[in-house]
């Protein structure tokens, strides 16, 4: 009698168990990689949640501090009524009649500044002749207040834009300048070294080494610039202007529109932030070689 064998049933032999492929880790490693982009879709809400949740509680403090009795009513105005008028002053068109004034005067006088702040401060920062003609009289007006030299630039120049202009180009010019000197100086020598090393040109160190390491520094010195710009600029139009946002604010609380006037704070709040926001963005399009960009 012959009886059949069930092959399927033997363990597999020492060879057939050393030569099989391990087991696959896909599981594994695509777990991994889902956790891996929890934790940073975590990371970004956060990020993004802490800013929102502080600006949403002192929108709530604002709104429910005039309704308790904290303050006075008539003075700080909850927020939705500020809104309300802003809403108001946005839909008449008003408000963009005096942002626009605003924003026309500051970036062009900001424009004129970074076009000669950033050169005068690279040839300070690289050429000691340069510098040592030019510090005297620098050091004399970087610690003058630009408010301070209002009066002079209404005496000399009028009420006009021309004044405006020109205070937004003296508030705006130094915090450049003085980036720029500071970013060029700070270049890790090694590296103006090993770039004249390869017999590069002048013009090409610049281009290639200096300036893209001085970006950091220079873009903190646009961004206060620009916050300069719009705070100069706000005390400008209270004198003489009849549009632009400071004029807004002034004629509000000389009319006794506080909504109004609160509005015109608000709208410059957002247009710094507008401000800052652009240059950030720049500053990380200009300087992604960094790590941390």
């Amino acid at each position: 009698m012959s009886s059949a064998v069930d092959l399927t049933e033997r363990p597999p032999s020492a060879e057939q168990t050393l030569s099989a492929p391990p087991a696959p880790q896909v599981d594994a490693e695509s777990s991994g990689a889902a956790a891996l982009l929890a934790r940073r879709a975590g990371g970004l809400v956060w990020r993004i949640s802490k800013p929102t949740i502080v600006i949403a509680l002192f929108l709530l403090l604002w709104q429910f501090a005039p309704q308790l009795g904290l303050v006075d009513e008539v003075f700080l105005p909850p927020f939705s009524v500020v809104f309300q008028a802003f809403i108001d002053l946005v839909s008449t068109g008003e408000m963009w009649t005096h942002l626009s004034a605003s924003l026309g005067r500051s970036l062009f006088g900001y424009a004129i500044a970074l076009v000669v702040a950033i050169p005068v401060g690279v040839a300070i920062a690289w050429y000691k002749p340069v510098a040592d003609f030019l510090n005297p009289i620098l050091e004399l007006f970087r610690n003058t207040a630009a408010l301070a030299l209002l009066p002079v630039f209404l005496l000399i120049m009028g009420i006009g834009e021309t004044s405006k202009v020109a205070l937004v180009v003296y508030a705006s010019f130094f915090p450049i300048l003085l980036n720029t000197i500071t970013g060029v100086r700070t270049v890790d020598p090694l590296l103006i070294k090993a770039a004249a090393s390869l017999g590069l040109s002048p013009l090409r160190l610049f281009q290639k080494v200096i300036l893209p390491a001085s970006i950091p520094a220079i873009f903190t010195g646009l961004r206060m610039a620009a916050a300069s710009s719009i705070l100069v600029l706000l005390a400008a139009e209270m004198f003489g202007a009849r549009a632009g946002l400071g004029y807004l604010i002034t004629a509000a609380q000389q009319n006794f529109e506080i909504p109004n006037m609160y509005a015109g704070i608000v709208a410059i709040a957002l247009l710094g932030l507008a401000f800052n926001g652009v240059l950030l963005a720049l500053e990380r399009r200009f300087s992604r070689w960094r790590v941390d960009a």
